[in-house]
């Protein structure tokens, strides 16, 4: 058995576990060796929108997807965790865009279905998990349905069913899970769990959201926070150049980074 092999299988056990996984969201070397070495974090996943931002692009695909791939390929090769990529809806052909990114050691994606038809966003889905077959891994595709992102001004009732519908349709393709970014209530998730079971459900981190402890014994497989950690850290240097700016010092929890 590979590496690679192992390491889906071991990403696949981690949200198949009744313990909620816990991922903040890296974007480059040293984002992913100091996330990694925080005891209890099991698992790093990459954020799209903070590479691009890394690099000087404007998230949405953007960025060019050697460019994308080739960083997640860089925080491959700085952790021995298993890795998760966000590779938005695929850059075009996502069939290949997975292939690339298993290439560079990646064993898991997210994938948008950005309210697509359907039929095509079950057939990205499938491209997805076909790539991950022919390299002979168990590929473990986060299959994230906008709808709750693009909601508008729909009745919250059609929102949730068309989240449900897109979400059963791609756990029926093969998807091991399903990713629904958004403010959800608690409501919200039962209704999730209630209709896809237990461990199939990752949600997104943002103010206001359930607590974790509650989200863990609602059923929920991982919780990350996309560009939010990123923001989190630069939001920090930030505020340390105003108060050096100011004339102040370092601040008095300092500690310098092996």
């Amino acid at each position: 058995m590979t590496d690679i092999t192992a390491q889906s299988q071991q990403l696949l056990a981690l949200h198949a576990a009744p313990a909620l996984l816990k991922v903040v969201n890296v974007w480059d070397a040293i984002s992913a060796r100091v996330v990694a070495e925080v005891e209890g974090i099991e698992a790093l996943a990459t954020a799209s929108h903070s590479i691009a931002a890394s690099y000087g692009y404007e998230d949405g695909e953007n960025i060019p997807v050697e460019l994308m791939i080739e960083a997640v390929g860089t925080i491959v090769s700085a952790t021995e965790l298993p890795v998760t990529a966000d590779l938005e809806a695929g850059y075009g052909d996502p069939g290949e865009t997975t292939r690339k990114a298993i290439s560079v050691g990646a064993v898991g994606a997210n994938l948008e279905d950005q309210m697509k038809p359907l039929s095509d966003a079950v057939a990205a889905v499938e491209a997805v998990l076909a790539a991950g077959h022919a390299e002979g891994i168990d590929f473990v595709l986060n299959a994230r349905t906008d709808a709750f992102l693009q909601a508008g001004d729909r009745p919250h009732a059609e929102v949730l069913a068309d989240a449900i519908e897109r979400g059963s349709a791609y756990l029926a393709a093969g998807a091991p899970l399903v990713f629904v970014p958004g403010k959800l209530s608690e409501d919200d998730v039962k209704a999730f769990v209630d209709a896809w079971g237990p461990q199939k459900l990752t949600v997104i981190g943002v103010p206001g959201s359930l607590p974790l402890a509650r989200l863990e014994e609602l059923g929920v497989a991982r919780v990350s926070y996309g560009p939010t950690s990123q923001s989190v850290a630069l939001m920090a240097l930030q505020d340390l150049t105003e108060n050096i700016v100011a004339g102040g010092a370092l601040p008095e929890n300092f500690r310098p980074l092996n």
